[in-house]
């Protein structure tokens, strides 16, 4: 094995066993010691997997997905955990660093007391502590997305960030949609594997697993809640739109029609014929002016009518 890839924590005959990213040389390990089936090692090979529980007589090979923001690509992707629950190891398989796991191992590494705390009440409880740590993870990205939404809100009316609200209604939305989908095939999984652990759980702690589901149903209710706000936004936004339309509309509406009377009577007296006042020079300021002042008429009654 790959020291750098494999971790490894032992405390009250229970083994803690964190791979990131296995190669080859951890996949064979993992068969050969301790003789998973070969579907499980290929699910782990291959990294796209539903969120799935396989019950065997010796141990839960379970599969489970998180959200995880890739700093990179500037997006919210599927970070998947591959685990092995046994009675006397756990084997965690993050497909990407998954920073809440990794923080959690380092603790126990360095913290004695709560070690023997979590180790001594048995895998099934070790595999809750870590699955209830991710979850608490889950919220905060929730958190971001709820200050997003409260920016769209103040943006949609604001003239400066017209153009920026629809990137950010169409981002919102596909962090959303991304979230969904990871939670949604999650929840009937929580639920045999809070039967199926019940095994490698003391009768008194069973009731764990209950809280990870309200955490999930947690999750999911606000999923649902931020869908139908943005949605509402959307809406909103459309309307927004719409009413700044209208606006410039209505005003190159009156413009039109203000300039109106002045086309026609310049094109009249414009006519390659003879018309009245023609070479007198007081004509031109007379017309001028009266032009002028029909043009304010028409602005000031369009103001108070409220066209403008």
């Amino acid at each position: 094995m790959t020291e750098r890839r494999t971790r490894v924590l032992e405390e009250a005959g229970l083994r803690w066993i964190q791979i990131e990213s296995p190669g080859a040389d951890e996949l064979a390990w993992l068969e050969d010691e301790f003789g998973f089936h070969e579907l499980d090692i290929e699910d782990v090979r291959s990294r796209r997997q539903r969120p799935k529980v396989d019950d065997y007589p010796d141990y839960l090979f379970v599969v489970l997905h998180f959200p995880w923001y890739d700093k990179a690509h500037e997006r919210l992707v599927t970070a998947e955990l591959n685990a092995f629950i046994g009675r006397d190891y756990l084997i965690t398989i993050p497909n990407v660093p998954i920073k809440p796991l990794q923080n959690l191992f380092g603790r126990l590494e360095h913290d004695d007391e709560a070690r023997t705390e979590f180790f001594q009440k048995g895998s099934g409880y070790l595999f809750y502590e870590a699955l209830d740590t991710l979850y608490k993870y889950c919220f905060p990205i929730l958190d971001q997305m709820g200050r997003k939404l409260a920016d769209i809100d103040d943006a949609i009316w604001e003239e400066e960030r017209f153009e920026s609200v629809v990137r950010l209604i169409s981002n919102v939305k596909q962090e959303i949609i991304a979230y969904r989908l990871i939670v949604k095939p999650q929840r009937p999984v929580l639920r045999l594997l809070e039967r199926d652990t019940a095994r490698f759980l003391p009768e008194d702690l069973e009731v764990y697993y209950d809280d990870l589901i309200d955490q999930a149903e947690r999750l999911w209710d606000v999923l649902e809640g931020y869908k139908e706000a943005l949605e509402g936004l959307e809406s909103t936004n459309e309307s927004a739109i719409s009413h700044r339309q209208n606006s410039i509309l209505r005003t190159l509406t009156v413009l039109t029609v203000g300039f109106m009377p002045m086309t026609f009577v310049t094109g009249l007296f414009g006519m390659n014929v003879p018309v009245p006042w023609a070479g007198d020079a007081h004509a031109f300021y007379t017309i001028l002016i009266t032009l002028v002042l029909s043009l304010g008429a028409l602005l000031g009654v369009s103001r108070w009518m409220r066209w403008l």
